[in-house]
């Protein structure tokens, strides 16, 4: 299983490190799975232009290189302008493109000539099988490994399903398919000027994807949420954290003997 997890946006060092500590203790008590730390130095796609952003491009690389070098954990981070590929990949070992922009070509392009793993979220208005032509976009341009991550899709105004079958489905094409737990619970633009969201949904659609056969699973996760200067509604309690995840690597661990046994 990989497990992705970090905070939404980085805020300030103390709390990426209170975060990677937890992750790290994490890798050592499972070290049959892939740690990989996360944090955002733009969240360029704020609901408003007033939200917190993030600390910018030069500072939160050097804040993520020293969560790299301090804990040995792999790091992933978002990029939104193609120029900002070849910058990010110096430190990050995955490079995340966000939903929103999953289907814009020269940014996938220079992502792909990194030669980093490309972590691809599904846009919420995107068909699982039209993500096939963005793994193509990806292929061709160079990339070695692309993973995708469903994240749910828009249901109306405000709020997203997930159909699981996309799992399945991106699985065809995919190296790997994650998904993100806490973004699925995520209601869009809920609070007017910002983003809401169903935090006490992610244990039950975690479950639902890992026993689909999900190959990662994907948490914002934060020491106090309801402080969190981006995304708090929908991310994990870190006290609340490591007992969660426990539970769904043994459902991974039970539901992968009983089907490929």
């Amino acid at each position: 299983m990989i497990v992705i997890a970090g905070p939404c946006v980085i805020e300030d060092r103390d709390t990426l490190f209170i975060v990677a500590k937890k992750l790290k203790e994490l890798q050592r008590e499972f070290p049959e799975h892939t740690f990989i730390f996360k944090a955002s130095f733009d969240k360029a796609n704020r609901s408003s232009i007033y939200s917190y952003r993030g600390p910018g491009l030069e500072k939160g690389l050097k804040l993520l290189k020293e969560v790299k070098n301090e804990f040995s954990l792999p790091i992933t981070t978002d990029i939104h302008e193609p120029w900002q590929a070849e910058l990010v990949a110096e430190v990050a070992d995955v490079l995340q493109i966000p939903a929103f922009l999953c289907r814009q070509t020269d940014l996938l392009v220079q992502a792909a000539k990194t030669g980093k793993v490309v972590n691809v979220k599904k846009g919420q208005f995107m068909a699982p099988w039209d993500m096939e032509n963005v793994v193509e976009k990806l292929k061709v341009s160079g990339a070695n490994e692309v993973w995708l991550t469903e994240r749910g899709t828009t249901f109306g105004y405000n709020n997203l399903v997930v159909d699981f079958r996309s799992i399945p489905i991106m699985k065809k094409f995919a190296d790997k398919v994650i998904f993100d737990a806490t973004h699925s619970v995520q209601r869009p633009g809920g609070l007017g000027k910002s983003s809401g969201g169903d935090r006490e949904f992610v244990p039950y659609l975690s479950r639902a994807a890992v026993a689909v056969g999900v190959d990662g699973l994907f948490f914002e996760t934060h020491p106090q949420p309801e402080k969190a200067l981006s995304d708090g509604p929908n991310m994990v309690k870190l006290s609340y954290f490591p007992d969660l995840l426990k539970r769904l690597l043994a459902l991974d661990s039970f539901t992968r003997e009983l089907f490929n046994g």
